[in-house]
């Protein structure tokens, strides 16, 4: 949670410089949709997401939950962890809710979905937590911004760990973006180990024995 309160502080010392420079829809208000994960696979993400979020705005802010003298307003919206979800839901937040700014998404599926949504309305994402490289990468728009970490810096510590030669490597990852980018980001940091298999489950996998299974016999006959 310490890690979490210090990054949301960051991101909430971000929005106290970036939003007097907005036009805001209320003069009095600088209104924040903080697009997340409620509900969902991704449940336990979000809920920490949202309490560091609100630590971070109520640290930077002094306890005044104020900047330039703009009342924050935060709009929480669930997306369930469904890219259609979070899409639909952001658009909303900016064109009904007026929000002049949102947070967030939990799961890099939604984020990709969020993202073009973000450059109609011509208004600022600012990405937390969710880590796909290609969220501020192949998929960016300038009015995407990231304040946690991606997938490549994930991959560049764990080959730090398990780049060895000869090593031989099974992955099993979630079969949506995080997994794919993260593997992929993996994989183009080794120099010396191998993967040997990839096994992408769906998210709502709660019986791994076969993937398991595919992951033992892939590797079985590797020294």
């Amino acid at each position: 949670m310490r890690l979490t309160t210090r990054r949301f502080a960051l991101a909430a010392a971000t929005l106290a410089v970036v939003l007097p420079g907005l036009t805001l829809a209320a003069g009095n208000e600088i209104r924040i949709a903080h697009v997340y994960s409620k509900t969902g696979p991704l449940e336990a993400y979000g809920k920490q997401t949202a309490i560091g979020f609100m630590m971070g705005l109520d640290y930077a802010t002094g306890g005044t939950m104020t900047v330039a003298g703009k009342k924050l307003v935060v709009i929480e919206k669930d997306d369930q962890g469904k890219p259609d979800v979070g899409k639909s839901l952001l658009a909303a937040a900016y064109g009904d809710d007026k929000a002049d700014i949102a947070v967030g998404p939990t799961s890099s599926g939604v984020a990709l979905a969020m993202l073009p949504v973000a450059e109609e309305y011509k208004k600022i994402l600012l990405v937390e937590p969710a880590v796909a490289d290609s969220i501020t990468g192949e998929k960016w728009n300038k009015y995407i911004f990231r304040t946690g970490r991606n997938s490549s810096q994930d991959a560049i510590g764990n080959a730090v760990a398990a780049d060895v030669a000869g090593l031989n490597i099974g992955v099993l990852a979630q079969d949506y973006a995080f997994g794919r980018d993260g593997v992929k980001a993996f994989k183009e940091s080794l120099k010396k180990s191998k993967i040997v298999h990839e096994e992408y489950l769906p998210t709502a996998t709660t019986d791994f024995t076969a993937g398991i299974q595919r992951l033992v016999d892939a590797l079985k006959d590797k020294p």
